[in-house]
């Protein structure tokens, strides 16, 4: 039964990835290639009021496809909306996105049920899934109204821009959700609104959004009954997925702000318990709240390429991570007590590499490449983590997107090359650098954390704003301690795309600490030497160049490892490399600087330009 499960999982892999393809097959709408797409962009462009050019027509169609909104946001803000009309804009973005998607995935579910795909079990699974997150759909409006356009613009603007002062309110008043040991938590599974005297207090997500929490209840409700009548005779996984289920019904349901972080704390655990290949993704992450951490209505299934295989990342990162923790007990004593804390969680990872099946709510704003969960430490020192990896989908993503003016304004065209001659001809080496950079910086944020790290360190809220350099940058020195000759150079071009490219992510809130690290990759990268920018941006891709690369970010992370271990505040390891301009980090070096905004200015002015003198069409 086992092998025929297998045999199935291949076939719906497949089936997802021509889905997938259809989706990022509305790009041949942008410029008119096909007729259809092109009307179909061009009816929603008439829904927004943007005019229907090429450029917004590319605007709308990587909101679909890709799922962020960036261009989209440049594309309102040219036209002239205010920040009032560009919030309902998006918000209407939001729903043709969820309605497309959520279409793409009952196509799916059909095909399983008509080809009896899997088992029963399993094939509920799908349906399940679809069911609860259509209604995780519904209420991601009220969510993203309530907290990201309603409390946390009131409070920027209450505090005139300062957020150490937010911060310092949020502590003083006692906002936070409490751990499971009572202290304030590191993330929130409720808002804050105002009483009747004006002041803030606590309303946990099922009393603020009782009517659309009642219902994703009664759907998961729904969803574990019908698992409990059927048997899972391929893993034996029935009562793991509907105790799971169970947690998350309890967790939903609680109103109390002194027991919310720990009833999803025991999510996680019941969670960290299914080990099949069909992994469902519930509430994880808090990249989209900044000031209390509130987290996202992410809901998902998850399904394992069969024939996936991760080679190596894991020894070195567990080698490279001993072999500087040893270094560094002379400078900071909790050294070892860390290492032996967290080690154990690196070597209980369980790894699933695959493609994102079924995904709504917060995910119709965009899917991560990779995602290494759950964050509740606690759990993590009892069980370990889940790192997820989307190769696949990125691959397939990359190869389906147009040639963007911008790529080609920036970067000479050897550069550019180099990189698509592993997207179009080297799969095998695309696939290499994507496990240490991507794989490796999922291995890389389970680094260095005691319990308490990040609420210690976060008390100016800038936590996650170095944390995603300190995963990126943890995949690169395993790399450095085990190099590969014939990867070096395609490691660091990757590493030179990914922080220019960035850049792009400097107004998308959720997205700040991407941003954040980008500054911090290009502080060094300028630093030593390897770019330069006269007119346009020079790359040194000489093995001196690379060596250069490899010692500065050698030391780099040899002082925030210490800065980790001593447990300073983020917003000080930050500040070496950046400052605030109005709302948003800027590098405090005056040519990163000048790049920074002579790439924004780019991206504003042509970010949405297909590039017509590069041809794809040589590549595919």
């Amino acid at each position: 039964m086992k092998q025929q499960f297998f045999k199935d999982l291949t076939k719906i892999y497949q089936i997802i990835k021509s889905l997938h393809d259809e989706i990022s097959s509305y790009y041949e709408g942008v410029k008119g290639k096909d007729s259809v797409k092109q009307a179909f962009l061009e009816r929603f462009l008439d829904q927004i009021g943007l005019e229907k050019s090429e450029q917004n027509r590319m605007a709308v169609a990587s909101r679909l496809i890709t799922l962020r909104d960036d261009l989209l946001s440049q594309a309102l803000k040219k036209s002239g909306f205010n920040e009032e009309e560009i919030i309902a804009k998006k918000e209407e973005a939001y729903l043709w996105v969820a309605d497309f998607h959520t279409k793409i995935h009952q196509k799916l579910i059909d095909t399983i049920e008509d080809q009896k795909l899997l088992t029963p079990f399993y094939r509920e699974i799908f349906r399940g899934t679809h069911e609860v997150g259509k209604r995780f759909s519904s209420w991601q409006s009220s969510w993203t109204a309530h907290i990201i356009n309603g409390v946390n613009r009131d409070l920027y603007r209450y505090f005139n821009g300062d957020e150490e002062k937010i911060f310092e309110m949020l502590n003083t008043k006692d906002l936070h959700d409490l751990d499971e040991e009572g202290q304030p938590g590191d993330r929130s599974y409720s808002v804050i609104v105002k009483n009747e005297e004006g002041e803030y207090e606590h309303k946990a997500y099922s009393r603020a959004f009782a009517t659309e929490v009642t219902e994703v209840l009664k759907a998961l409700a729904e969803f574990k009954n019908n698992l409990l009548k059927l048997d899972d005779e391929v893993f034996d996984q029935q009562k793991v997925y509907t105790d799971y289920l169970q947690a998350v019904i309890e967790a939903l349901a609680e109103v109390d702000r002194a027991k919310l972080i720990s009833r999803w704390a025991e999510v996680d655990r019941c969670w960290m318990r299914v080990t099949a290949p069909l992994q469902i993704g519930h509430p994880l992450e808090y990249y989209e709240d900044h000031y209390r951490k509130a987290v996202a209505l992410e809901w998902d299934l998850r399904i394992v390429n069969p024939e996936s295989n991760a080679g190596e990342i894991k020894e070195n990162i567990s080698q490279m991570y001993q072999e500087m923790s040893r270094s560094l007990e002379s400078q900071a004593p909790n050294a070892t007590h860390i290492y032996d804390r967290t080690q154990p969680n690196v070597d209980r990872v369980q790894l699933y590499l695959g493609r994102p099946a079924l995904y709504y709510g917060a995910e119709f704003c965009g899917l991560f490449s990779a995602q290494v969960v759950p964050n509740d430490e606690n759990v993590t020192k009892e069980a370990g983590k889940k790192i997820f990896a989307f190769a696949d989908n990125v691959l397939d993503s990359q190869k389906a997107k147009p040639f963007m003016k911008i790529q080609s304004t920036v970067f000479d065209k050897a550069f550019l090359d180099e990189g698509r001659e592993l997207i179009f001809k080297r799969n095998d080496l695309w696939h290499e650098v994507y496990k240490i950079t991507t794989i490796g910086h999922e291995y890389g944020h389970i680094l260095w954390l005691d319990d308490d790290t990040e609420r210690v360190m976060n008390r100016t809220g800038n936590f996650k704003n170095i944390e995603e350099f300190k995963a990126t940058t943890g995949g690169l020195m395993a790399f450095f301690t085990h190099e590969q000759a014939d990867l070096k150079h395609h490691i660091l071009n990757d590493t030179i795309k990914r922080a220019v490219g960035l850049i792009a992510w400097r107004e998308t809130g959720e997205v700040e600490p991407y941003y954040c690290e980008g500054l911090i990759h290009l502080h060094g990268l300028f630093e030593s030497g390897i770019l330069r920018f006269e007119k346009r941006l020079q790359i040194d891709r000489s093995d001196e160049a690379y060596e250069r690369a490899k010692a500065w970010y050698t030391q780099c992370y040899h002082d925030l490892a210490l800065h980790y271990l001593h447990k300073k505040d983020a917003t000080q390891f930050l500040e070496r490399f950046a400052q605030k301009e109005g709302k948003y980090w800027m590098p405090k070096d005056k040519t990163v600087n000048y790049f920074v905004k002579y790439y924004w200015n780019l991206h504003q002015d042509i970010g949405q330009v297909i590039d017509d003198e590069s041809s794809r069409d040589e590549w595919v």
